[in-house]
């Protein structure tokens, strides 16, 4: 895990600064050195309360999450943040590679689910991901005016889906006016689904599109994804009306 592993990128890193929460000394280090060399700003939290209160207190671009964590688990960090409002990307890592774990940590609100143990260059490669992306609304401060919010690529404005309103340049959705919150990553699918414009995207070519084309994630993540969105837009997520599977091949949006 101390392995040192380089995208030459530093660049990209410029001003990001990550909070790590994980009580495993040896993937701190790892993390830390790795991270630093990026050029990305590095701090600590080795359980959960401690880094509950510091994702609240302090600016941090990413979050990176264990599970397993003393005083408070890593999902119950996760839902906090999320009920307050605080919505920093958040990378969760854990050895549980349950179809249930991963979907409880996609339901609170994480934008990508990594399975321990991990490679770093994968690690690395998915936070280069999550920052590619436009960045979520977050809380405002007292005293502080709210970041404007920065226009998808090739946004084409608002589109209507049924009772559902997708606007792309605030990334938000809306069923009858009343906002349906969405992670980045569940925005990203969503908005691949809506440029198909009705034609069916493999796995892979999603997959593609959101994390890059070095994405080394399972094909079953999107599957998690399409059932989390599912269970956020469709009426009964059980006979989905406009996020469709075709078997053997992916999926597509249905007007």
């Amino acid at each position: 895990m101390t392995q040192q592993v380089s995208f030459s990128n530093t660049a990209s890193a410029a001003g990001k600064h990550i909070l790590v929460i994980e009580d495993d000394p040896s993937i701190v280090l790892g993390l830390r050195m790795n991270l630093e060399a990026e050029g990305y700003s590095v701090q600590v939290a080795e359980d959960g309360e401690s880094g509950l209160s510091q994702a609240r207190r302090d600016e941090a671009d990413l979050i990176i999450l264990d599970v397993m964590l003393p005083r408070l688990n890593g999902f119950e960090v996760l839902r906090q943040l999320r009920s307050e409002g605080i919505r920093i990307p958040t990378i969760v890592l854990s050895a549980r590679d349950a179809e249930l774990d991963i979907v409880m940590g996609l339901e609170f609100g994480a934008e990508d689910y990594v399975t321990k143990p991990f490679g770093l260059a994968e690690l690395l490669a998915r936070i280069k991901a999550v920052f590619r992306r436009p960045a979520p609304e977050r809380v405002v401060r007292s005293g502080e005016e709210p970041a404007p919010q920065k226009p998808a690529a090739g946004a084409l404005g608002v589109i209507q889906l049924g009772e559902l309103s997708i606007d792309s340049r605030a990334r938000q959705v809306k069923r009858v006016g009343e906002e349906i919150p969405l992670t980045a990553t569940e925005f990203d699918i969503l908005w691949c689904l809506v440029q198909a414009d009705g034609r069916v995207l493999a796995r892979e070519e999603i997959q593609a599109l959101v994390w890059g084309p070095r994405h080394h994630g399972t094909l079953r993540t999107i599957d998690n994804f399409m059932m989390q969105l599912r269970t956020k837009l469709e009426r009964d997520p059980t006979a989905p009306e406009h996020l469709l599977t075709v078997r053997g091949v992916g999926y597509r949006l249905a007007q």
